[in-house]
């Protein structure tokens, strides 16, 4: 039997807008490399460390601005959860186990080459995707692939994102004031009470309880931008797809423009003046630099591919009917394009190492680079839906439970 999963009209504006989106982050990122290396460069690079109200601008943007970022991933990642690929379990295996491996794999290529040293807390640099540049690739292959690629790659990358958050939460965390820490936690409490028992539906509470926990999370010492995602499972969600009446749909409906077009776009002005030297290319033959690259590179489309073939040959779940081998490399590749979350764990795991992080930099924008155009090329190539492939506007999955066989196309 086959269950028929008509793709929401929010996920659709999501896809649309990750070519334009990332269209503008590209050009941000050339604009920044070309004024910090132009004689305007040390104005430039200047002007991200002025100092406001404690924080400099740069912090303002990587630990503010960001978390309104990590807010509308967290309400992606409730979507998902509740209406989308990862509602059903055994839909939710498949891009589960492939982030497990496109988690685990870079990380350990990484820690392979730098385990032991001062780089290598750099090892959580190379698992995280880009979702907007990931999803912005697909859309200019268009119906060239197939529809549930899409969904695939989306719950595949908000995985990876969640893995990217706790490994922020949990090991990039300098100092750990438990007062401000449990004042939070008390405060994301609260907002779930306020969801779940008062049935408050209403914006503006969540909005100012999140900007509290915003910032006893940021005294706490553990990153601010994890407030933006407790806080997204705080707003009411109606199980009842694209319902305009749900909070959390709104929220995620507005959120969408700014983020793609401001936010993001201003993350990469600030973060992507890298200044490149005479021995730019020395610097991305040094191990943490190797240790990004390939992790990115050759990590990601390895790991995911193993995990989710072994996952498929065992049993444990299977492609959708759409989908073959050859879309998953692809899926794998595109999950290369580390740079937004790449970018943001380098300045957490080299806190004032200005070279690190600036040779860090130019080996993510290297690999997300090379990893885009070998996805990219791939699909066109080898990308074209499966025989007997769905209507592109739908999403269909074989009922039948564990038909694992090798006659899945390759």
């Amino acid at each position: 039997m086959r269950i028929e999963k008509r793709l929401s009209n929010t996920f659709k504006a999501f896809a649309a807008s990750g070519k334009a989106g990332g269209t503008v982050l590209i050009l941000c990122t050339i604009l920044s490399l070309l004024v910090a290396n132009s004689p305007w460069g040390a104005p430039y690079l200047a002007f991200w460390q002025i100092n406001l109200a404690g924080l400099s601008v740069e912090l303002w943007i990587n630990d503010a601005l960001m978390a309104i970022f990590f807010l509308l991933i967290g309400l992606e990642l409730q979507r998902e959860l509740n209406n989308g690929e990862l509602s059903d379990l055994r839909n939710a295996l498949l891009p589960i186990i492939a982030a497990a491996g496109g988690v685990a794999v870079p990380a350990l290529i990484h820690f392979t080459l730098n385990g032991g040293t001062h780089t290598q807390p750099g090892m959580g640099i190379p698992m995280a995707t880009d979702i907007a540049f990931a999803l912005g690739v697909l859309a200019l292959l268009g119906s060239r692939v197939p529809a549930s690629l899409k969904i695939f790659l989306t719950a595949l990358a908000v995985m990876d994102d969640l893995a990217a958050i706790i490994v922020i939460a949990v090991f990039y965390t300098a100092e750990l004031k438990v007062g401000y820490l449990v004042g939070a936690l008390g405060m994301f409490v609260a907002l779930f009470v306020m969801n779940r028992r008062l049935k408050v539906l209403a914006l503006w509470p969540y909005l100012l309880g999140g900007a509290v926990m915003w910032f006893l999370m940021l005294m706490s010492g553990v990153h601010a931008t994890i407030a933006g995602v407790l806080l997204a499972f705080t707003i009411p969600y109606s199980h009842t797809q694209d319902d305009p009446a749900s909070p959390a749909h709104r929220m995620e409906h507005v959120l969408h423009t700014p983020v793609a077009f401001l936010i993001l776009p201003i993350f990469a002005l600030a973060n992507t003046g890298i200044v490149i030297g005479a021995g730019w290319a020395g610097e991305l033959m040094s191990s943490n630099s190797l240790g990004i690259i390939a992790g990115l590179v050759a990590g990601k489309p390895v790991g995911i591919f193993l995990f989710t073939f072994a996952a498929v040959m065992l049993g444990v779940c299977r492609l959708p009917l759409d989908l073959a081998w050859r879309h998953v490399i692809g899926a794998g590749l595109l999950g290369g394009i580390g740079f937004t979350m790449s970018i943001f764990i380098t300045n957490l795991a080299f806190v004032g190492e200005a070279e690190i992080i600036n040779a860090s930099k130019m080996a993510i924008l290297a690999a997300s680079l090379t990893a885009g155009v070998l996805g990219f090329v791939w699909l066109k190539l080898f990308g074209a839906p499966a025989e007997g492939d769905l209507d592109p506007d739908t999403m269909d999955f074989d009922d039948g439970a564990t038909d694992t066989g090798p006659a899945r196309a390759a």
